[in-house]
């Protein structure tokens, strides 16, 4: 694979399952999601639902020889992204949830558990950026489709489709060093810092939250 090899084309339906498994693989760190949360279910309409449901023509997908190799979702009013997220997600979610006996699997409840405090800790607060940068996105491409520059031409492309529909600027949040150095190579700025400790008693240390963003 080479990147001349990569297309990056509009997200389409059929892309859906592909997106939700990449998008499973890669979370946590890439340590052993069943160690966390093993319902891939939930874990991806957790991460994936409203880009690819509710904003579909703010994704796009990076293909190889018709395989998905990345993909980059995104929203172009994250206010209006958090209001369906909570009244529309986020119930169905716990619904799902709770119908499946999740809470009662000694992984999530310890999981679920460490988040809790984590919350409550005031880790997950962040400063809120939307009016200057009222867009988001979130990206990921497949273990073995990495170094061949797709990540930057999924940032490339979606950048360019907020010019066009003149979105002043977009931020997001990561949690890894990589991640940050990555994007910040890519001209984003470092907004906010911060850590969290819900993975403490798994990874033995806090890890940490970068906000990015970037003025268009």
């Amino acid at each position: 694979m080479n990147g001349n090899d990569i297309v990056i084309r509009e997200f389409r339906s059929i892309d859906r399952e592909k997106v939700r498994r990449i998008a499973c693989e890669t979370a946590f760190l890439e340590e052993n999601r069943e160690d966390f949360f093993d319902d891939n279910e939930i874990l991806a309409d957790a991460l994936t639902l409203y880009y690819t449901d509710y904003e579909p023509d703010s994704c796009f997908v990076a293909v190889h020889s018709d395989t998905i190799a990345g993909y980059i979702i995104g929203a172009k009013d994250v206010k209006m992204m958090q209001q369906i997220f909570n009244i529309k997600i986020i119930p169905k979610l716990i619904i799902k949830t709770i119908s499946k006996g999740l809470f009662l699997k000694k992984n999530i409840r310890k999981f679920l558990m460490h988040v809790i405090i984590s919350f409550f800790k005031g880790e997950f607060f962040t400063p809120d950026f939307s009016r200057q940068y009222p867009a988001t996105l979130h990206i990921n491409i497949d273990k073995d489709s990495r170094k061949h520059k797709i990540g930057t031409a999924l940032v490339e492309r979606y950048l360019n489709f907020l010019r066009e529909n003149r979105i002043s600027g977009v931020h997001f949040s990561v949690i890894s060093e990589s991640a940050k150095t990555f994007f910040t190579k890519l001209g984003f700025a470092i907004l906010f810092e911060g850590k969290r400790s819900y993975l403490r008693y798994y990874l033995g240390k806090d890890i940490p939250c970068y906000v990015l963003g970037k003025r268009l």
